[in-house]
């Protein structure tokens, strides 16, 4: 052991002055818990750089041409199992565990170790449910969850996690050269990174299989760095007045914080998944043999370090304290440079090949996804990260970006965790894998990761999120075409089966009621004035369904099928949100009458039916006929008459609501005013309830009434009281609301006695009465609903 020398308040060894320099420009986050002490800030330097090494080489998506599945079909132990355990045993491993130890002692220490690898574990059944349902491609986590969540959440993560992966490769061969220039002063450590990053650059284009095999050698200096501490000796721990000084422990869930990261890195071997030659058996298990692994290794280490050293105080302040037990303590940072090395190695072979993968799903430009030679290496794609990761040697200090780059490591973590307890969850024919995990283990994965990012860094978290979902509503924008199925809509049709069930188990009220329209409007273009009404009400918020009717007779279901994308399309080029229903009958109102009583899903069925009216006088009868049994059938009613003139929606719009003694129609007609209120084209119309009394004395009770009522709904509307002048009330109706661009009145409910030949003279009465009027909506609430109560 060499002789402790005195920095300020600290007492080092001199060989502590070289792991002092392998800080990886992380001390963002360390900040939090050390503000003022440079050892510890170099503890949490190697925490958070380490946390950029948890994903190692991703590989490209399905080529498009057979030749390029090929790979190097490599095996579990050099495509999977070797890469996660060099990742996961890294720099942490060496200058973590004693500063864990000290502030929380041994048993806390083991059960954070523990807590930290069950969450890597869960992630580790999930990649391999997933990767045992389906053929995995290049570009591992990406791959994954663009098959899995879309396209859209597949970028989301992909592109944060490229850059992730490449400026990792600056993290690492930062902290490598700042080591060895510790060594030889003389050198720029500039001039270090970049010969170290060209080396590994030049040895990643020459061959994949060649850089992986220097992961053996570097797992064998792991290895012997490891027998060299087991084999160990205990370290004088005679007090001195630095070490007395030393600050208060940090609390638990904070070394919580810190350490986490160490435990992570098994998306190394998953990034492989293009080269591998048998992924569905490769991944499981390598991911899962280099977990349970490491975590024999992580539980043995503060066993042995607490015997060694039982002065917590030198645990806390000594960094390379696993170099002072050591019994050869040279091969301790023999193992921290090939930790460093391999790192940077897995992000120089992972970020080019995510990127082979994003290019090839045209998310990124087509020509960074060209492979070359037998593996198809992705050589363009390595240089675009040579120059990001050069850019980052040269600028140095990545401080600010570091924790939010770390975050969308753990994002992926979350997003394949939820991706397997999705599959789970909706449990579709697709879904069988041949290594199960409950779906409820995938989603307390899920959680258990958020939960780490909100622990670790509540800021970089939020920033990483609104990074994920930026790119996401980018991508959306773009419309990209998948040439794949994936889960959300069966995700879609989980959760509408779900909300059904509790739907059906409820009854609607006046609080809750929404209209859900079922529009007749024969061909779009024939009646759209139905249709722009409807979509006026409803606007994207509520239900609406477009519907015509077939002949019978002559309608084949090559032509149903036609008519139907014609809709379809028509509706969405005219940005109208709409189900489409084509429906055979004899006749019209036949097929009318068959969509009321056949159409629907459970609770989900129309409430409120919008037609055009009829002006065929022998069809009148029927038409009353159906009227009367969608009163019955408890289907609101909605007759548009169209009018000389349809209202002109650049002009200031006027909506009349002729408020008569059908109260329950009066607070329907109230409810379907507000809703067009409320929609982009009718938001500045103005409301007027108008009514008309018999006598003079009658006039002030009923506006008072009325200004009352408008008062007390906190509605935007007026009032208008008019006195019957002598005629009929149509002709006082049709002067008060001739500038009127819609009228809303009401329609007389049928008797139960009552025969469709009797009211279709109500009805005839009706028009011939209404003839000349602006556009009107005549309406007949049905439904067991106090439509007034909504207003209250």
């Amino acid at each position: 052991m060499d002789l402790p020398i005195h920095r300020g308040n600290w007492t080092l060894t001199g060989d502590f002055h070289v792991a002092l320099r392998l800080q990886f420009w992380h001390e963002f986050w360390f900040k939090q818990y050390q503000p003022a002490t440079p050892a510890l800030k170099l503890i949490q330097a190697h925490r958070d750089s380490e946390e950029l090494t948890m994903t190692a080489a991703a590989t490209r998506p399905p080529s498009r041409s057979p030749g390029t599945m090929n790979g190097y079909r490599f095996g579990t132990l050099k495509g999977v199992y070797t890469p996660n355990l060099l990742t996961i045993l890294g720099v942490i491993m060496y200058l973590r565990f004693g500063w864990v130890l000290g502030n929380v002692g041994l048993i806390p220490t083991l059960l954070i170790v523990t807590l930290s690898t069950a969450i890597t574990f869960i992630t580790a059944l999930s990649i391999s449910a997933l990767a045992t349902n389906m053929k995995v491609g290049g570009g591992g986590a990406y791959y994954i969850i663009s098959r899995s969540l879309g396209v859209e959440a597949g970028a989301a993560v992909g592109l944060p996690l490229f850059l992730a992966y490449a400026l990792g490769v600056s993290f690492y061969i930062v902290g490598f050269a700042e080591s060895v220039v510790t060594l030889v002063p003389a050198i720029p450590p500039k001039l270090v990174g970049v010969v170290t990053l060209l080396a590994l650059t030049l040895m990643a284009l020459k061959s994949a299989d060649l850089a992986l095999k220097t992961q053996f050698l570097i797992l064998m200096l792991v290895a012997l760095s490891l027998i060299s501490f087991f084999a160990g000796q205990p370290v004088d721990t005679r007090p001195d007045a630095p070490v007395a000084a030393i600050s208060a422990k940090e609390p638990f869930w904070a070394v919580f914080a810190v350490f986490f990261p160490a435990v992570t890195g098994i998306l190394a071997g998953l990034a492989m998944s293009g080269d591998l030659k048998e992924p569905a058996r490769s991944l499981p298990l390598g991911t899962l043999g280099a977990v349970l692994t490491s975590y024999v290794i992580y539980m043995a280490i503060p066993l042995f370090l607490g015997q060694m050293v039982t002065d917590d105080r030198l645990l806390r302040t000594h960094p390379l304290i696993m170099r002072e037990v050591a019994r050869w303590g040279d091969l301790i940072m023999l193992g921290i440079w090939g930790a460093t090395l391999s790192s940077a190695m897995g992000s120089l072979l992972g970020a080019p090949r995510m990127l082979q993968a994003l290019a090839r799903d045209e998310v990124a430009p087509r020509l960074l996804g060209r492979g070359y030679g037998r593996g198809r290496d992705p050589r363009l794609a390595t240089l675009a990260t040579f120059l990001i990761a050069l850019s980052g040697i040269l600028l140095g200090d990545l401080n600010l970006i570091a924790p939010i780059l770390t975050m969308f490591f753990l994002t992926t973590y979350a997003l394949l965790n939820l991706s397997a307890a999705a599959e789970g969850l909706i449990a579709s024919p697709a879904w069988r894998p041949a290594f199960k995990v409950h779906w409820g283990v995938s989603l307390l994965g899920t959680v258990s990761c958020l939960a780490v990012m909100l622990m670790i860094n509540a800021g970089a978290s939020i920033i990483a999120v609104l990074v994920v979902a930026g790119v996401y509503t980018l991508m959306q924008y773009r419309r990209l075409q998948a040439r794949w199925g994936d889960l959300r809509y069966g995700i879609t049709a989980w959760l509408a089966a779900t909300m059904i069930y509790r739907l059906a188990r409820k009854q609607p009220d006046a609080r809750t009621w929404k209209p859900n329209i079922l529009v007749l409007s024969g061909t779009p273009t024939s009646r759209w004035h139905l249709i722009a009404l409807a979509d006026a009400i409803s606007h994207g918020q509520d239900l609406l369904t477009v519907a015509t009717v077939l002949p019978e007779s002559s309608t084949t279901p090559e032509r149903l099928d036609r008519v139907s994308s014609t809709i379809e399309n028509h509706l969405e080029r005219k940005g109208i949100p709409a189900l489409v229903k084509v429906q055979t009958a004899p006749n019209t109102l036949t097929g009318i009458q068959r969509l009321v009583d056949t159409y629907g899903f459970g609770p989900l069925v129309p409430n409120t039916i919008l037609l055009g009216e009829t002006e065929k006088t022998e069809h009148f009868t029927a038409y009353a006929n159906l009227i009367m049994g969608l009163y019955r059938t408890r289907r609101n009613l909605i007759i548009v008459c169209e009018g000389d003139e349809p209202p002109a929606l650049d002009q200031t719009l006027c909506i009349d609501v002729w408020w008569g003694r059908e109260r329950n129609n009066a607070g329907f007609m109230l409810a379907l005013a507000y809703l067009l209120q409320t929609s982009p084209e009718w938001e500045r119309a103005r409301l007027t309830l108008k009514t008309i009394v018999q006598e003079e004395e009658e006039y002030d009770e009923a506006t008072q009434r009325l200004q009352a009522f408008i008062e007390n709904s906190r509605l935007k509307a007026e009032v208008e009281v008019l006195r019957q002048a002598e005629g009929d009330v149509f002709d006082t109706i049709r002067v008060s609301s001739q500038t009127a661009s819609l009228i809303f009145m009401g329609l007389r409910e049928p008797t139960p006695e009552e025969t469709p030949e009797a009211y279709s003279e109500y009805y005839r009465s009706l028009l011939d009465r209404t003839e000349d009027f602006p556009p009107t909506a005549m309406v007949l609430a049905a439904e067991a609903i106090k439509f007034q109560q909504i207003f209250r």
